[in-house]
């Protein structure tokens, strides 16, 4: 029997939930969605791998929730510099290459700034004229049907235990613009793999990460080509709630008032 493409990436579905072993972090990674995902793009995503199954055990959940096919926004928490390789691993195994806005001056980076290309991420200019570019830009990926990932903060949370700040609006813009759905994804463990102000990751003991993405946000009374401030902020408090509340049912407790 051939498998159809969405078939491949639904595999691990008796283990959702469970934290993986060893041998699983290995099949995970397996089934990465390798088209589209550019030459260099493709060579940093194998060299992190290998290291995220030695130091790390996933547990995921709620990847039925990104769409098979057509353009998606994804809404993560921000903990540390390692959530993009763990957002982009949940990704991948659930069969889509993800794509980010991540600050201009990459782009301009050794190394780094061929891994943004290829990926086919979109620079964000900021403080600049060009920053409205940077939303077109995503309007465009999404409308192509590209999953674009953002984190909604804009930078690592500075809530003493961890719980998400208020989100910046630019990702509800795109969302009301477009109408296409915004995906939230609770990600919870990155900041003891690799602290905020740690050079090197700590690797041992194993860290545990947690990823778990929910049903798209409701914005459907909210949707406009051009939302007011008040729109805006209504369409991101949506957002940053879902996300808060997955992370509730990670951590089994509740940010306080």
């Amino acid at each position: 029997m051939v498998l159809r493409p969405r078939e491949r990436w639904t595999a691990l579905r008796p283990v959702s939930g469970d934290l993986l072993t060893f041998r699983q972090m290995i099949a995970f990674g397996r089934r990465f969605n390798r088209v589209g995902r550019g030459a260099w793009f493709s060579l940093a995503i194998n060299v992190v791998w290998p290291f995220l199954v030695l130091f790390t055990r996933f547990r995921v959940r709620g990847g039925e929730h990104l769409p098979a096919s057509g353009g998606f926004l994804v809404a993560s928490n921000h903990l540390s510099f390692a959530d993009p390789t763990t957002v982009t691993a949940y990704c991948l195994a659930h069969g889509r290459v993800p794509r980010y806005l991540a600050k201009a001056s990459l782009w301009d980076a050794p190394v780094v700034g061929s891994v943004m290309r290829s990926g086919g991420h979109i620079p964000v200019h900021r403080g600049a004229p060009t920053a409205a570019g940077a939303y077109r830009d995503a309007v465009k990926a999404v409308r192509e049907g590209e999953c674009v990932v953002i984190f909604p903060e804009a930078t690592f949370t500075d809530h003493p235990d961890g719980w998400p700040m208020r989100g910046k609006t630019g990702i509800a813009r795109i969302a009301l613009e477009t109408g296409v759905p915004v995906i939230p994804l609770a990600n919870w463990g990155t900041h003891h793999l690799l602290p905020s102000d740690a050079v090197l990751p700590r690797g041992f003991p194993r860290k545990t990460v947690n990823l778990v993405a929910g049903p798209p946000v409701d914005l459907s009374d909210l949707v406009t080509p051009s939302p007011s401030r008040e729109v805006l902020e209504e369409a991101t408090k949506r957002i940053m709630t879902a996300v808060t509340d997955l992370l509730v049912e990670i951590r089994g407790a509740r940010p306080p008032a």
